[in-house]
């Protein structure tokens, strides 16, 4: 699992890295198309065991309604979403706003309570008030941004 969240954190961090040179929505657009061929076997696998197995996960087919919302949420959460997600790390600084992502799981779980009922005990939401104030406190905390290649170069140019 923590390998996983480094390899996550890599990934946003050069993805930002990326955004301030190409854009974001071209770094999500090559992303996927780089992650293409590795999703493919395993994809078209579940696709196959799931039309033509005879452990079909869903034995009738899925409802309209069903395909709508993995529909929504594929387009706008996990594609369009990192448009401006991107955009707003390159902007912003990936120490800043990459910290604004910890606040999600809290926000969740607020409208969950609110919408749905849904029981969030009283030491998850001291945690989250933990959560924010680190939050806070990292955001006023300097981070100084790293130099830019041709600034560096010209450093050492104008050294010599």
């Amino acid at each position: 699992m923590l390998v996983a969240v480094g390899i996550g954190a890599l990934g946003y961090a050069e993805g930002a890295r990326l955004a301030r040179q190409m854009g974001g929505w071209q770094v999500i657009c090559w992303a996927l198309v780089l992650c293409a061929p590795i999703l493919l076997l395993p994809v078209g696998w579940l696709a196959w065991a799931q039309l033509f197995g005879s452990h079909a996960t869903h034995p009738e087919p899925l409802a309209l309604k069903t395909w709508l919302a993995f529909g929504y949420v594929t387009l706008f959460s996990q594609f369009i979403g990192f448009f401006a997600w991107y955009a707003g790390l390159a902007m912003g600084g990936i120490a800043r706003v990459g910290q604004v992502q910890l606040l999600q799981i809290f926000f969740t779980m607020a409208l969950s309570a609110l919408f749905f009922g849904e029981h969030v005990s009283a030491s998850t939401w001291l945690y989250a008030a933990a959560v924010i104030v680190t939050v806070v406190l990292g955001r006023k905390a300097t981070v100084r941004a790293a130099p830019q290649p041709a600034a560096v170069a010209a450093a050492t140019t104008h050294a010599r």
